[in-house]
């Protein structure tokens, strides 16, 4: 029981792990620039996740977790940082080189878009008393609105659509569902109140800017260009005549 969350971080990140090395996918080999976007995303979400958890914005069930701390967190928070976005980043990888067209079209795409950038800033200015509900739709509106004309966006709205499943049933397990108790609780002065199945509504914005901000990072022209760089110093290596 009291590695339950350890063991959804680790169940998430074990197939698309070891699928990451099948012939067709070679997600490996995009390793280094999935690194840097997590690394990045993930450091921010991280000291977010540090200050919220230090306000008393949410907190962790002790009966589900080791007990090892990293800052004010458990080990098995962070570790989801890194688990979940390589489980996701696994699977937009997936759609990109598996269905290079698929993706919502260019009229489906500024829909979605400009209804969570508008929806978003309403829902921020609406809810700034609340904490947690205010930052999400502000980063939600902010995002959106750099993200609306990327080429890539609707292959990440399709891509974002479909992991709401894989979604709904580890955070649904992480905040009380099908479990005695959550792993994660939320301060209700904080949040809106409204939930799918035990979850609050405003993770599933989040999780479209975290995942979201990683993607845009691991799309990003620049960002190709180091990875490249970082293949072309190993495999240059490789040819040096040993002393």
């Amino acid at each position: 029981m009291k590695y339950t969350y350890l063991a959804i971080d680790l169940g998430a990140i074990s197939v698309p792990f070891i699928a990451s090395f099948h012939p067709l996918i070679k997600f490996y080999k995009s390793w280094s620039l999935v690194i840097i976007s997590m690394l990045v995303s993930g450091s921010l979400f991280i000291g977010w996740d540090i200050w919220f958890t230090h306000a008393g914005i949410w907190g962790f069930n002790p009966d589900y977790i080791s007990g090892i701390y990293c800052f004010n967190l458990p080990l098995e928070e962070v570790l989801f940082f890194l688990c979940i976005p390589y489980a996701c980043m696994f699977s937009y990888h997936c759609l990109r080189v598996l269905k290079p067209d698929a993706g919502f079209n260019r009229q489906v795409t500024d829909y979605i878009s400009w209804t969570l950038m508008i929806g978003g800033g309403v829902a921020a200015l609406v809810y700034y008393q609340q904490q947690y509900t205010c930052a999400t739709f502000l980063l939600l509106s902010l995002f959106t609105w750099y993200m609306k004309d990327k080429q890539w966006a609707g292959k990440f709205y399709l891509c974002y659509t479909l992991l709401l499943v894989p979604f709904t049933i580890i955070n649904g397990i992480l905040t009380g569902s099908w479990i005695a108790a959550p792993i994660v609780w939320y301060n209700s002065q904080e949040i809106i109140g409204l939930r799918l199945l035990t979850i609050p509504v405003e993770d599933v914005y989040y999780g479209l800017t975290l995942i979201g901000s990683q993607v845009a990072l691991y799309e990003y022209r620049p960002a190709h260009k180091i990875q490249q760089a970082v293949e072309l110093f190993f495999s240059n290596n490789k040819k040096l005549p040993l002393m």
